[in-house]
C-alpha cells in the first residue's frame, strides 16, 4: 500500500466506525483520489460503501476510476443503481466507458440504462469502437476554438467551458465543419496579443490519431512527440475526441506487463496477480510449462544419441549443463533486446539482416570471452592434476583396486587435458554464437507470421538452444578429440 494511504487508513476506518461522517468527508477531500481508492479498497465492503457515500461527488467519481474492477462491482451492488449511476455519470467519458467494459454484462447493462440519455449516448459511442482501439481511450471533453476568433475571445471561451474539459493544456482549432486544422498550447495563447486572431498563430503542424488505430500506436506517438494529449479524428478528419497521457500511461503499463509475462512463458493475465484465482494462474501457466517440458524431452533424445561417446569419455557429460546453459543465456539476452527494440519501434521486419550482422559480431566477441574462460578453467584443473579419476571396471562397474587395496587411477584425461580444454572452448564458441542468432531471429520469424514477438520467450528460446547446443557440443568434441580421448 502507498505510504500515504497506509498512514490514513486507520483514521478513515475509525471515522467510519464512529459515524463521524462530516469529518470523514472533509478529511478525504484533501486526499488524492488514487489514495482514497486504495484506502477504501482495503476496507470491508460495507465500510467502504459507507465511506464512499459521504465523499463529495467529484471526489467519489475521481476515486472510483482508480479502483480495481472487482471493487467497483462490489460498490455498485452496495450503493444501488441510482447512487451508483450518479457517481458514474460524474466520471470522465473514457473512464466511464472503461468501467462499463470491465463490469459483468448484466451489471453493465443495468448501469448504462441508469445513465442520463446524453451520458448514455457518449458511453455507447466509445464502446462502439473495437476493443483495445484508440476510440475506447478517447474522451469527447476538450476545448475547441475557431481560426477567425481573437485570442481574447478564445480565452473567454476557455474560461467558460474549460472546467468541463479533460485538459486545457492543448486547445484545438477546427473549421466550420468540425475538421481539425491545428492545435496549440494554452501558453501560446496566454502570451499572445489579445487582438491577434487564432489563425495568425497557427502553424498547421499537428499529430493526430484515428479512432480505429490500436492503442499501442497512441503510446508510441505520445512518447515520440512528447505530448500530454493527442487529437482523435475520423476518416474525414473531423475531430471526435482526444486521448490524454494518463490513459496512454495505463496502456503502456498494461502492454509492458503482458510482454513481460509472455517472455516468462506465462499467458497474459487479465487481472492483477494478487487478485487472480489459483485456477486462472494454473490455466495461464500450464500450456507453456507442458510445451517446454515436451520440448526439453528432445534434449534427452539428443543425449541418448551420443551415449557411445559418453560411455567412452564420461567427463563429457559433466560439461553438458554449462555448455547448454551458456547457449540458452546468450539466446535469452539477444531475444530480450530484440523484442524490446521491436516494442519501442526501434527496429522492424526490414531490419532483420542488420540485426543479424550486429548479433554475429557481438556474439562472436562474447563467445570468445566465454571460450577463453572455459579453456582456462579446464587447463587450471589439469595443471592441478584434478582430471585423474579412479578407474572403473567395465564389467562390474566398480572402482578397481590394486593388490594393496588402493584405488587405481585413470590418467588418460589428465594427459590430454589441453585438447579437452580446446574441445570445450570451441563448443562454447559455437553454442553461444548459435544461441544468440536464434534468440535474435526468432522474434522476426514470429512477427513475420503475424504472431506476438514476445512469444519467443526466454524459456522457449533456452529450450530450443538446449537441443541444438548438445548437437554442436558433441559434434565439436567428437571432431577434436578423435584419435586421443575418443
Amino acid at each position: 500500500m502507498n505510504p500515504t494511504a497506509e498512514l490514513l487508513r486507520p483514521e478513515v476506518e475509525e471515522l467510519i466506525k464512529e459515524q463521524r461522517y462530516s469529518e470523514l468527508r472533509e478529511a478525504l477531500h484533501l486526499v488524492h483520489p488514487a489514495d482514497i481508492a486504495e484506502i477504501l479498497s482495503s476496507l470491508d465492503a460495507s465500510e467502504a460503501a459507507v465511506g464512499f457515500r459521504f465523499l463529495q461527488r467529484d471526489d467519489a467519481a475521481a476515486a472510483f476510476a482508480y479502483m480495481p474492477p472487482e471493487v467497483q462491482e462490489t460498490l455498485i451492488d452496495k450503493l444501488g443503481d441510482e447512487q451508483a449511476a450518479s457517481v458514474i455519470e460524474a466520471m470522465s467519458p473514457d473512464d466511464r466507458a472503461r468501467l462499463v467494459d470491465e463490469l459483468p454484462e448484466e451489471c453493465a447493462t443495468r448501469i448504462v440504462a441508469s445513465l442520463s440519455p446524453e451520458k448514455r449516448q457518449v458511453t455507447q459511442a466509445i464502446l462502439g469502437y473495437p476493443e483495445r482501439s484508440v476510440g475506447r481511450l478517447m474522451t469527447p471533453d476538450y476545448v475547441r476554438v475557431r481560426p477567425d476568433w481573437t485570442v481574447a475571445k478564445a480565452l473567454d471561451h476557455i474560461r467558460k467551458y474549460g472546467k468541463d474539459a479533460e485538459t486545457i493544456n492543448v486547445i484545438y482549432v477546427v473549421d466550420n465543419e468540425g475538421r481539425l486544422i491545428d492545435d496549440m498550447r494554452l501558453r501560446q495563447l496566454l502570451l499572445s496579443d489579445p487582438e491577434s486572431t487564432i489563425e495568425s498563430l497557427m502553424n498547421r503542424s499537428f499529430v493526430t490519431l484515428r479512432a480505429d488505430q490500436p492503442q499501442e500506436e497512441a503510446v508510441a506517438l505520445m512518447a515520440r512527440y512528447d505530448r500530454t494529449a493527442l487529437p482523435v479524428v475520423d476518416s474525414r478528419g473531423l475531430l471526435i475526441g482526444i486521448v490524454t497521457s494518463d490513459d496512454v500511461a495505463d496502456v503502456a503499463q498494461q502492454e509492458a506487463t503482458e510482454d513481460m509475462q509472455k517472455m516468462g512463458a506465462v499467458g497474459a493475465l487479465e487481472e492483477p496477480y494478487d487478485k487472480a484465482s489459483i485456477w486462472s494462474l494454473v490455466r495461464k501457466r500450464a500450456p507453456w510449462l507442458s510445451l517446454l517440458f515436451v520440448s526439453e524431452l528432445l534434449t534427452s533424445n539428443a543425449l541418448q544419441y551420443f551415449d557411445t561417446q559418453i560411455e567412452k569419455l564420461a567427463v563429457l557429460a559433466a560439461f553438458v549443463p554449462a555448455i547448454i546453459s551458456s547457449g540458452g543465456n546468450s539466446g535469452s539476452q539477444a531475444s530480450t533486446l530484440v523484442i524490446r527494440a521491436m516494442a519501442l519501434g526501434e527496429i522492424g521486419l526490414r531490419d532483420w539482416f542488420r540485426v543479424l550482422r550486429r548479433e554475429l559480431l557481438t556474439s562472436a566477441i562474447l563467445a570468445l570471452m566465454i571460450g577463453v574462460l572455459g579453456f582456462c578453467r579446464i587447463s587450471l584443473w589439469g595443471l592441478m592434476g584434478l582430471w585423474a579419476h579412479p578407474k572403473i571396471d567395465d564389467t562390474t562397474k566398480q572402482i578397481v583396486l590394486d593388490e594393496a587395496g588402493h584405488k587405481v587411477y585413470d590418467y588418460t584425461v589428465q594427459h590430454h587435458y589441453p585438447i579437452l580444454a580446446l574441445a570445450i572452448a570451441t563448443s562454447l564458441v559455437g553454442v553461444v554464437v548459435w544461441g544468440s542468432i536464434m534468440g535474435a531471429m526468432l522474434p522476426f520469424v514470429l512477427k513475420r507470421f503475424g504472431l506476438d514477438p514476445a512469444g519467443s520467450s526466454t524459456p522457449f528460446v533456452a529450450t530450443l538452444v538446449d537441443v541444438t547446443g548438445i548437437i554442436i557440443y558433441f559434434t565439436c568434441a567428437m571432431t577434436i578429440l578423435h584419435g586421443t580421448l575418443l
